[in-house]
């Protein structure tokens, strides 16, 4: 496998950082492009990339701004801005320079946000994917019990008198700024998923039609709980959509939480298979 970082323009003086990652059995046509979610960064997608690298796809790893070897941008942005702009340079530079036609996608948690984002903006973008994998995705599925509602208000409140969630303290690659995670807490504490002008995302999302692979761990029991994840995979309307709850009482061999769901040897030994099939 072999692993080469591409800087794309964004911003100025500005660059995303693009992994590509690809292997001598790679074959052309065949591409996917990941991005990951909050407090991390593109090494969270490299197990099942190097899994389908080995199955001969080529695989494109955008890191958000602020995160990982991507510049450091001093203004405020959220999820929203994510998709309208870090995911649009990124297909820009897919579909533009690398002349790729069709991809398929692969997030993990608020990746799956803000490629709807950008699908919902760009709907250009549509007919250039074959089909999505959302790993414990969801926007507004949160606060579903009321200690879960209380603890989303709380890490607002304290992450608003800190300026950001300090998740580096807890063990993860990145911090999140209070600006960014706000959308988020507001998702959840009300159950709505909005643009900042107020446009109702939900609305446009039966709108995309792509195939969708969505997956939640059982284990997953506060970020991206199983009822968030089908909830959001049902906003969308393609009868051909999957969901899989990974969870020991459902066949698996572990209640995968939010992190172990896409980067653990069970996940590469029991899941990433089922993503191999769904994509061919």
């Amino acid at each position: 496998m072999k692993k080469e970082q591409i800087n794309i323009p964004f911003k100025k003086s500005a660059t995303l950082g693009l992994w590509k990652v690809d292997g001598k059995t790679s074959e052309k046509g065949k591409d996917i492009f990941l991005t990951h979610g909050t407090f991390s960064n593109h090494k969270v997608c490299l197990g099942i990339s190097e899994f389908l690298v080995n199955k001969g796809f080529t695989c494109w790893i955008l890191e958000w701004r602020n995160h990982g070897e991507s510049s450091k941008i001093n203004e405020p942005f959220n999820f929203e801005k994510i998709g309208k702009e870090d995911i649009k340079a990124a297909f820009d530079y897919l579909f533009t320079v690398e002349q790729l036609t069709q991809i398929n996608c692969i997030t993990h948690s608020g990746g799956a946000i803000s490629l709807v984002v950008n699908l919902i903006e760009h709907p250009q973008n549509i007919s250039k994917i074959n089909k999505m994998v959302f790993f414990a995705g969801q926007s507004s599925g949160a606060g579903h019990t009321t200690g879960n509602h209380m603890k989303i208000w709380i890490g607002k409140y304290m992450s608003k008198l800190l300026g950001k969630v300090p998740a580096k303290l807890l063990g993860r690659p990145e911090n999140e700024t209070y600006y960014f995670m706000k959308q988020w807490f507001d998702w959840n504490l009300t159950n709505t998923f909005t643009s900042d002008s107020g446009k109702d995302f939900r609305v446009e999302m039966p709108k995309i039609l792509i195939p969708i692979l969505a997956i939640g761990g059982m284990g997953d029991k506060f970020i991206a709980p199983v009822s968030g994840c089908k909830a959001f995979l049902a906003r969308f309307k393609n009868p051909k959509n999957k969901f899989l709850s990974c969870g020991k009482s459902t066949g698996y061999a572990e209640d995968y939480d939010h992190s172990r769901i896409i980067y653990s040897r069970n996940a590469a030994r029991e899941i990433y298979p089922e993503v191999l099939r769904w994509l061919e």
